[in-house]
């Protein structure tokens, strides 16, 4: 079965890829076992002149790299260049810091002597989503290399030619085949690779379905996993928040990726002191935003990545409707080709329905009333999501105490949620389990061994 590249702001295709068969698949692995027996006992300053010439490559490439992710997944190109920006960024992140954090670690006991070291494991597998080609693939392969691991991916089947663009910068810098390969793939084969005896690991970008799907493969093998699943991410409006700027930044955090992000904002919840205020502030600034071609520099919001996507979407949409929310702005299909649906409001969302239960992976904004700061939070914290959380007041003490009620993986006191290559990154709940990037992530795909000696 082909794996296709198809440009969602035309539907038109680009390109067939040919899937691997067992035998391809299977050569591939072996030659990143061998890879990684060399690999593991490479220096920190061998893998830290390969991982900066990686973020050279990166930048560098960066007209080639961007153009081909908004090609294939539709991200307004500004967009794309800050994503290869960022993935340059935590390579070199890691290059500079790895060694320090994967230090010896001398811990006094009865001991003559007794320390923590951080081996690497070996062939770890990455199943990747579409929504962030690179960044995803990148915050995952940047630290497990440099701790002496090397990489299998399994990248989304819309985008091939973005997951060989990957593998193309790690050989263009230098890397040893076997290091990072791409597999195109379908997902039936992922329990192959996870069966394989030389594959130790397995980290997942994606829905809680493959999540779930991944983890039982792994768990049934004993087998390590990371898993960063979806969110619906709220974004609590209090009463003495400076409104302007929470819509300013509300509306960016809703419509970034064109809306296609896991820690996107998608809950407005505001009190009701506030709520009528800063919902036309919100509109005002949804019905501004310039809808259009994505390679177009002036683009603020592209295509959805695929129709089946766009249709879902619009049925969960409806779906809210018919229950009782109210379309301020928007909530259709754009009468254009391509898969392109209006920036929308949702509001008067209540319990019950579609769009306060379900994540809405688009341009949909659904806002909810609280009716003081304490049923903000509970209702907040009333999902099966835990991932990001954005709170906005000027009282910044306040805002840190109830930052401790909230359940999530990160919460962001009057600013969008995002990642960093200095903070670690994950969700609880069905959002997922384990840690991404800074020291907690590299440390999650190696082997903390204790040595004692007499």
């Amino acid at each position: 079965m082909a794996l296709k590249s198809i440009n969602p702001a035309t539907n038109e295709l680009i390109e067939k890829f040919n899937e691997l068969s067992k035998d391809e698949l299977l050569e591939k692995i072996e030659k990143a076992q061998q890879t990684f027996l060399d690999w593991k006992k490479t220096t920190f300053k061998d893998r830290k002149e390969m991982m900066l010439k990686a973020a050279e490559e990166l930048r560098s490439g960066k007209d080639e790299y961007a153009k081909t992710l908004t090609l294939e997944m539709g991200k307004p190109v500004k967009q794309s260049y800050a994503e290869v920006e960022k993935c340059a960024w935590v390579c070199e992140y890691y290059a500079e810091n790895a060694e320090t954090i994967l230090k010896k670690e001398i811990i006094e006991t009865d001991a003559s002597e007794s320390f923590v070291r951080f081996d690497p494991v070996g062939i770890v597998l990455a199943v990747m989503p579409w929504n962030f080609p690179y960044w995803q693939v990148f915050r995952f392969a940047a630290p497990a290399l440099m701790a002496g691991n090397v990489g299998l991916l399994k990248h989304a089947s819309n985008v091939p030619k973005s997951a060989l663009a990957i593998e193309k910068v790690f050989k263009r810098a230098g890397f040893p085949e076997g290091a990072f390969t791409t597999l195109l793939i379908g997902s039936r084969n992922v329990e192959f690779i996870i069966n394989h005896k030389d594959v130790k690991a397995a980290t997942l970008t994606g829905s809680e379905n493959a999540g779930k799907e991944v983890a039982t493969r792994c768990g049934a093998q004993l087998k390590k996993t990371v898993m960063e699943l979806g969110g619906s991410d709220p974004f609590i409006i209090l009463a003495d928040a400076d409104l302007e700027k929470a819509a300013e930044v509300g509306v960016t955090a809703r419509l970034i990726n064109n809306g296609q992000s896991c820690i996107a904002a998608k809950r407005f919840i505001v009190v009701e002191e506030v709520y009528n205020k800063f919902e036309n502030m919100f509109r005002v600034r949804l019905e501004n935003v310039k809808v259009g071609d994505p390679m177009e520099e002036e683009t603020e919001l592209g295509p959805l990545a695929r129709e089946d996507l766009l249709i879902e979407l619009d049925g969960q949409v409806r779906k809210s409707i018919i229950a009782g929310a109210k379309v301020i702005t928007g909530g259709k299909r754009i009468n254009r080709p391509g898969n392109f649906y209006q920036p929308t409001l949702l509001s008067n969302v209540k319990k019950g329905m579609v769009a306060y239960g379900e994540e809405l992976f688009g341009p949909v904004a659904i806002f909810i009333k609280a009716k003081d700061e304490n049923d903000a939070v509970a209702i907040a914290n009333d999902s099966e999501f835990g991932l990001g959380a954005s709170l906005w007041t000027r009282d910044t003490d306040k805002a840190k105490k109830i930052a401790a009620e909230i359940e999530a993986g990160s919460v962001f006191i009057n600013g969008l949620v995002k990642s960093d290559p200095r903070l670690p990154f994950g969700g609880i709940k069905i959002s997922g389990y384990g840690r991404e990037l800074s020291h907690y992530g590299i440390k999650e795909f190696v082997n903390i061994k204790t040595v004692w000696v007499a």
